[in-house]
């Protein structure tokens, strides 16, 4: 079973953050483009719930193999293959998320907030690693651009908790923090959290505050101005989905920015960087 088969048609701007978007170079969007596609393809066969694990993790070694030159089954995978070597650049990032997958099809628990770190480490990291290659720019700023992808994943985990669940049986609030505030899983498939569900949820919406902290001063650090630009307002995006997590409940209602939201936060993120706030 090929990635297309099991293709959800999901494209970039079904995203919760921007992927791509005007602000970058044209010259940097193709290979960009390129890494999301690989990306989206390999997402979708760990996600797809009608796929066996065996079936699920075929397609993952099927695109490992295209991408490393073995195989020509995958076709975003080849195109990744393209890019890079025009580039330059190796495929150890795209690797990392390729075990991220493989750990979406194996693994649904997560017993620490140390273990969902150290999935961000490949599921999150290496797409704003990537990004930064792409750009040239310095490795320096590796620790702030995990950070901020580490907490753009979590949010992403928690709007998507229950559905996660429901469809998946895959958890990713840590099962140790559940467990001290006396929170069972099962309740993430209530219509609304509980106390003790809720507790977590915002116990780890501040985690991803304290990400953002980190974080806060990446877009500074950026030669690329608009890319520094793109961080921003990422960066802006991230700050209120967090804080909106901490007061209100993902169960109950989608916690998303509407377009015109979106849409101001972005030009108040822009105009603060320019200013050089």
């Amino acid at each position: 079973m090929s990635a297309a088969d099991l293709a959800s048609g999901k494209g970039h701007k079904d995203e919760n953050f921007p992927v791509a978007s005007r602000l970058i170079r044209p010259q940097h969007r193709a290979p960009i483009m390129a890494f999301y596609h690989f990306a989206r393809a390999g997402d979708d066969i760990a996600d797809n719930a009608g796929a066996s694990e065996d079936e699920k993790l075929a397609g993952l070694e099927a695109m490992r193999r295209t991408l490393t030159g073995h195989a020509e089954s995958e076709p975003t995978a080849a195109a990744l293959r393209t890019a890079l070597a025009q580039r330059k650049l190796d495929p150890a990032h795209a690797l990392d998320l390729l075990e991220a997958f493989r750990r979406d099809v194996t693994k649904n628990r997560y017993q620490s907030w140390e273990a969902l770190l150290d999935y961000c480490r490949y599921s999150a990291m290496p797409v704003g690693r990537f990004v930064l290659d792409v750009h040239g720019e310095s490795r320096a700023w590796w620790p702030a651009n995990d950070a901020l992808c580490a907490a753009l994943q979590i949010i992403n985990h928690l709007q998507d908790c229950s559905g996660d669940y429901r469809a998946l049986d895959r958890v990713y609030l840590p099962q140790d923090m559940l467990a001290a505030a006396s929170a069972r899983t099962e309740d993430l498939a209530a219509p609304s959290a509980s106390p003790a569900l809720r507790a977590v949820i915002v116990d780890t919406a501040a985690r991803c505050e304290s990400l953002l902290a980190e974080s806060a001063g990446f877009a500074r650090a950026i030669a690329d101005r608009r890319l520094a630009l793109e961080v921003a307002v990422i960066q802006r995006l991230a700050e209120d989905l967090a804080r909106r997590l901490k007061m209100r409940d993902p169960l109950a209602t989608r916690i998303v920015h509407r377009k015109a939201e979106a849409v101001g936060l972005a030009m108040r993120a822009v105009i603060g960087r320019l200013l050089g706030r």
